[in-house]
């Protein structure tokens, strides 16, 4: 069922000679609500996410991956700050942002499932299943292709590693914070553009309209047309069995006056 959602935008009015003022304030999207997942997220695909000693934590499946989405509210320009942990460098999630609005719709449609053998490696069947199901946009696959990924993950190359905009934007370098410590993801939404800092460090700068963006070169990376709506959804992913990720913080504000242009 659609969720009409509320939409997240502000505007600041600059006044001539007007003395600079503090940083507006963080506010928290509700993570856990009486010991369970906040009922204003809601999962799309495989697998799903559990309460884990106060705490958001992935809880992947064999069959694929999925995306936790709030569905209440669409955030346009804005920052958003996440605080999370990796139970390793090799754990894979991402935070999702600049959803279109049809992600609602996929609630009910997970898309194709991974079938695995003893090893955990999905039949040639059923990963050519999911590369149709991946491009058809099913499930969790309308997120990647239809908004973007800031990935979490540190163990592979600089396009896909935590603070990249999954396949399209390198993060210039990871945190020096071992596995299992909170690390601090800011996520700066300005017109098209989108800025990652890591633990107090500017990593990632993308702009979708730069001729340096890369093209797509594998199945599971995201298309890069359609153009993102400037105002969505965000969603946090959670990814293969092994893959644990906790989530201690999700909050959001407007733009600190020197960004909101």
């Amino acid at each position: 069922m659609l969720v009409l959602a509320a939409t997240f935008v502000w505007s600041f009015p600059i006044l001539h000679g007007a003395a600079p003022t503090a940083d507006p304030a963080w506010r928290p999207l509700p993570l856990v609500t009486d010991g369970k997942v906040d009922p204003g997220w809601v999962h799309v695909g495989w697998g799903g996410f559990v309460v884990d000693n106060g705490f958001l934590r992935t809880e992947c499946d064999p069959k694929g991956l999925g995306l936790l989405v709030y569905k209440k509210e669409r955030f346009g320009k804005c920052q958003i700050r996440v605080i999370f942990k990796s139970k390793e460098a090799k754990s894979n999630s991402g935070v999702y942002v600049r959803i279109d609005d049809g992600i609602l719709e996929q609630v009910a449609r997970p898309g194709a499932a991974f079938e695995r053998d003893k090893t955990d490696k999905p039949s040639q069947e059923s990963l050519e299943k999911m590369k149709a199901s991946a491009e058809r946009e099913e499930g969790p696959w309308f997120a990647v292709h239809r908004g973007y990924e800031i990935q979490i993950a540190d163990a592979t190359d600089s396009f896909h590693r935590t603070g990249a905009i999954y396949s399209l934007a390198p993060s210039s370098e990871v945190s020096n914070k071992p596995p299992g410590e909170w690390k601090t993801m800011l996520i700066t939404l300005a017109g098209d553009r989108i800025e990652v800092h890591l633990d107090g460090k500017r990593i990632t700068s993308f702009d979708p309209e730069s001729p340096d963006v890369p093209p797509q070169k594998q199945w599971h990376e995201p298309k890069r047309r359609p153009k993102r709506p400037a105002v969505g959804y965000i969603g946090l992913q959670n990814h293969d069995p092994g893959d644990l990720v906790w989530f201690k913080e999700v909050s959001v504000r407007p733009l600190p006056a020197a960004g909101a242009n």
